[in-house]
């Protein structure tokens, strides 16, 4: 028997409009499982004015042993993890991961654009790249292309800069999210020149004239010293870790994608840990009728046949972990907590 550990980023809704969009979900699957379960709450917002990383963030590097869920307010240390999915034989070193970026003006201050709407290809992601990094030699800082939205830079002095995770600071004021630390001048004069240097570049005047938004920025996070604990393996199987997460492929003992809870693997005994983060750009923009669109969809894909899989014994334990920009909560079912008739299926455990 198997204990899938479901991770739904941003998969609680805001606090000020959750009646009224609970009202409007009918996701009944969901609503027993969450009426019957034990509920935890394992990650909240510190007593920081601003958290450089989400709940979710922090929970999945807690997760694997990289890093404490309540240690210093910065970006989990992914960098070097998600280096070596890129690049065997990356030299030791201080790395960071580095994102190109758009960031618009608002009223009085600059904000973060989320960086799923750049929509960024390879071909120009490359050009970029290429103008890029003679700039970061300049400055005796080496790069490394990963992909079109994943690139890294390699600072060996930068140990104790404090970065935020891109989906922390998208749609904020960016003066308090950017890196501090004893280098943060050298970070935003090397940042700076890039941004020159790409303001007058043709391919952004071509993307403005596609009705695309200018590469106009770059973004460092996940900073990694070479000292950095390696990562414990805690699942068997590890369902759609993409994007930055794919850095905690090796802490399981088989990676796999799917798409619904059906596509699973049927040797799943053991541990397994799913990400579905198909939530995250519709609550960064605040789209809520994407939102609940995305969670219905969830019911029949996942929220359904997980729960038939607690019913009929394919799974041992369930656990569901949904998050907030400030909240983690976690709900855990078992067959025999199913039997608990006189709890009615209800979506309020969701309001933390």
């Amino acid at each position: 028997m198997s204990h899938p550990e479901i991770l739904i980023p941003f998969g609680l809704p805001p606090a000020e409009l959750a009646g009224d969009m609970l009202r409007q979900l009918p996701a009944p699957s969901l609503a027993t499982m969450l009426s019957r379960a034990h509920r935890d709450v394992v990650g909240v917002k510190s007593d920081a004015p601003f958290q450089r990383a989400l709940p979710h963030e922090r929970w999945l590097a807690s997760r694997v042993g990289i890093a404490d869920a309540g240690a210093a307010n910065s970006s989990p240390p992914v960098a070097r993890l998600l280096l070596d999915t890129y690049c065997k034989e990356a030299p030791r070193g201080t790395w960071f991961v580095l994102q190109p970026v758009h960031i618009h003006v608002a009223r009085d201050h600059l904000v973060l654009t989320d960086p799923r709407q750049l929509a960024l290809g390879d071909e120009e992601a490359r050009v970029l790249f290429a103008l890029a990094r003679p700039l970061f030699e300049e400055h005796g800082l080496d790069a490394v292309y990963g992909d079109a939205q994943t690139w890294f830079l390699r600072a060996d002095a930068w140990t104790d800069m404090d970065t935020a995770t891109p989906d922390a600071a998208a749609g904020h004021n960016i003066d308090i999210w950017m890196p501090r630390g004893t280098h943060e001048r050298a970070w935003r004069k090397v940042q700076n020149e890039v941004q020159m240097h790409w303001f007058t570049h043709p391919l952004n005047a071509a993307r403005e004239a596609r009705g695309l938004k200018p590469v106009n920025s770059l973004w460092l996070w996940a900073g990694a010293s070479p000292n950095q604990p390696a990562p414990g393996v805690p699942f068997t199987h590890a369902c759609n870790l993409d994007g930055w997460a794919a850095a905690f492929r090796r802490c399981a003992g088989a990676s796999v994608h799917a798409r619904s809870a059906s596509m699973l693997p049927s040797d799943g005994a053991g541990n397994m840990l799913i990400l579905v983060d198909a939530l995250v750009p519709h609550y960064l923009s605040a789209d809520w009728g994407s939102w609940l669109a995305r969670v219905q969809e969830l019911e029949e894909a996942w929220f359904g046949p997980l729960l038939e899989g607690v019913k009929s014994g394919v799974h041992e334990r369930l656990s569901i972990l949904l998050s907030d920009d400030n909240h983690l909560l976690e709900f855990t079912l078992t067959r025999p907590a199913l039997r608990k008739f006189w709890r009615k299926p209800s979506l309020a455990p969701l309001v933390p």
